[in-house]
């Protein structure tokens, strides 16, 4: 699996582990699809942008429907289905041991990344900020922000390696998918 098709199944991994579950109560949204109650109406027909796409925008937290997937995206999977090299399924192995938990990031209060961040377990809302050619996500925890550029730019060969990498996005029907590369390798 090459590195294009690996961020790509993680992302779709990850987003489909992240059902919608809340938002800020106190403050509600404007234009939000309400219950007689107050209550987000979940079952509502999805917001659309001007362009017709879903509107992401707003405040989210993921429910998860198995807290295995904060450590393992791939805990659904059955052996084989989700081919992983061996030095990554080696440091995965050392990332779970005692030792390992200790030396990651979040143990440092450095940023946990993606995508940790975006799972549910990691028990912070975040905030989508979508534009027609840039989706930002701002993440309570940290303050940790992660920019999606849609402007049909591709993926740099050589990027600059951080905690949230580089993402461009493009959408397949009523689907955002995200492609990102340029981890620092520290998550």
């Amino acid at each position: 699996m090459d590195q294009k098709s690996g961020s790509l199944l993680a992302a779709i991994l990850t987003i489909a582990a992240v059902p919608v579950a809340a938002q800020w109560l106190n403050y509600p949204t404007p234009g939000i699809p309400r219950l007689p109650d107050g209550k987000p109406d979940l079952a509502a027909p999805v917001p659309r942008k001007p362009d017709g796409r879903p509107d992401l925008s707003g405040i989210w937290k993921g429910v998860p429907r198995n807290q295995n997937f904060v450590r393992n995206l791939g805990v659904d999977l059955k052996p084989g289905e989700f081919p992983i090299r061996p030095w990554a399924e080696a440091l995965t192995a050392e990332r779970m041991t005692d030792a390992g938990q200790k030396e990651q990031p979040p143990a440092h209060c450095l940023p946990p990344g993606i995508p940790i961040l975006d799972a549910a377990g990691a028990g912070y809302p975040l905030k989508i900020i979508q534009e027609p050619a840039l989706v930002v996500i701002l993440y309570e925890a940290m303050g940790t922000f992660r920019q999606v550029f849609l402007d049909a730019r591709t993926l740099p060969k050589d990027s600059n390696p951080t905690w949230m990498g580089y993402s461009v996005g493009r959408w397949d029907g009523d689907t955002l998918v995200i492609d990102t590369t340029g981890f620092n390798g520290k998550m």
